[in-house]
């Protein structure tokens, strides 16, 4: 923080918790920025609770990574319900999607992380699951399930997948393995642009990681706000807000990709690119 103060700032740069980090990384940071220049919360997001975060923040990806596999599960006929999904990085992303799904009523049929996978077709628990590695246990080694490979999880039918590990995890030497009707992106650029092609071939529907995963920056931007205000809103509050941000970008999204006959990651970058562009040409930069 002594080497990167400058470049930050509450109206600057502001930054937020990823792979590796966690609220207590966050709340470090805060201290040691409110050393050299006085206390400042909105300086970072994803503190702890108790220490003046955003309650939400936490679930805030995997909640909005919900949300959008329910705006596109109703767009392609898909119960909740009889809903099978398999998560591919059981981290904060992946956990927390998980146990949210399953409040759905949807199953959790597998799930990996760094150190390997596990399945089971009845359903496994995801409380249980999230539990036990919160507790320190290797996911392989639930009791819940029966140890997979890698591969054996990408076969693993179901309706949904979810990578929320790192990127480039799907591939073009792997995509054919994959037996889901939707893919809901968590992690970043977890699909190659020739993976990307296959899924379209194979008419797999991917709600792309620039909308899908956006949830924790959008409560992010929550925290920031609630900070600088020095007022709190509640858990509900932060929710019901988070859904109305994450509906209404896949509702424009979904009018771009029908109006222009393209892919949803297409659409979803041209509606992006496009309010660049419109405020650069609100400033005289464009013309």
């Amino acid at each position: 923080m002594s080497k990167i103060d400058k470049v930050l700032g509450p109206t600057r740069d502001i930054p937020a918790p990823d792979v590796g980090t966690n609220a207590q990384t966050m709340a470090w940071m805060m201290d040691e920025y409110g050393k050299l220049h006085g206390h400042t919360p909105a300086i970072v997001t994803g503190k702890p609770i108790s220490l003046e975060g955003s309650y939400g923040r936490e679930a805030a990806t995997g909640r909005g990574l919900v949300y959008m596999y329910r705006e596109a599960a109703a767009a392609l006929g898909i119960r909740p319900s009889e809903s099978r999904f398999t998560v591919q990085g059981f981290g904060n992303v992946g956990s927390w999607a998980s146990r949210i799904m399953q409040e759905l009523g949807a199953k959790l049929v597998a799930a990996s992380d760094a150190f390997g996978a596990v399945r089971s077709d009845e359903g496994l628990d995801a409380e249980a699951l999230a539990s036990h590695v919160a507790d320190g246990g290797r996911l392989r080694d639930f009791e819940g399930g029966e140890e997979i490979s890698a591969v054996e999880l990408l076969e693993t039918e179901c309706e949904v997948f979810i990578p929320a590990a790192l990127g480039g995890m799907i591939h073009k030497s792997n995509a054919e393995r994959l037996r889901c009707k939707l893919v809901v992106e968590g992690a970043n650029s977890p699909t190659t642009p020739a993976a990307d092609e296959i899924l379209e071939d194979r008419g797999v529907f991917v709600v792309p990681d620039v909308m899908a995963n956006a949830g924790g920056v959008v409560v992010s931007y929550f925290e920031w706000a609630q900070n600088l205000q020095h007022f709190r809103w509640e858990e509900r509050e932060v929710n019901e807000k988070l859904g109305r941000i994450m509906r209404r970008a896949y509702r424009e999204v979904a009018a771009r990709a029908e109006k222009d006959e393209v892919p949803f990651r297409l659409a979803a970058y041209e509606v992006g690119i496009e309010r660049v562009a419109d405020a650069a040409r609100t400033r005289g930069y464009i013309s």
